[in-house]
């Protein structure tokens, strides 16, 4: 699996550069913070599929990556998806490394 770090992350954020952001966390975690990804719960990733870019790079985040890495696992193996990318360490690390002024629990 793929991984990219919050920094790296960062990076192609201030750089402007084309991506597409997905965060698998439910509704209530998205609300008390997010990085402005689309919100596709992991437990409708394969339902909303259709929604998630195949034309360039895919970044899945969730609160510690193991969501992330669980939907990427499905959608490789169900769809044959072949530009995601895990957020390593989630929106957690993002808070400890990034953004100390994030809500998270």
């Amino acid at each position: 699996m793929k991984e990219i770090s919050v920094q790296e992350l960062k990076e192609k954020i201030d750089n402007g550069e084309d991506f597409q952001l997905i965060d698998v966390r439910e509704d209530f975690e998205y609300e008390m913070s997010n990085l402005g990804g689309v919100l596709i719960p992991l437990g409708g990733i394969l339902i909303e599929a259709e929604q998630i870019a195949k034309d360039k790079p895919v970044i899945i985040q969730c609160r510690s990556g193991k969501r992330s890495a669980a939907a990427i696992m499905q959608l490789e193996q169900q769809f044959g998806f072949t530009n995601l990318y895990n957020l390593q360490g989630g929106i957690l690390a993002w808070a400890q490394e990034i953004d100390p002024s994030l809500d998270v629990y």
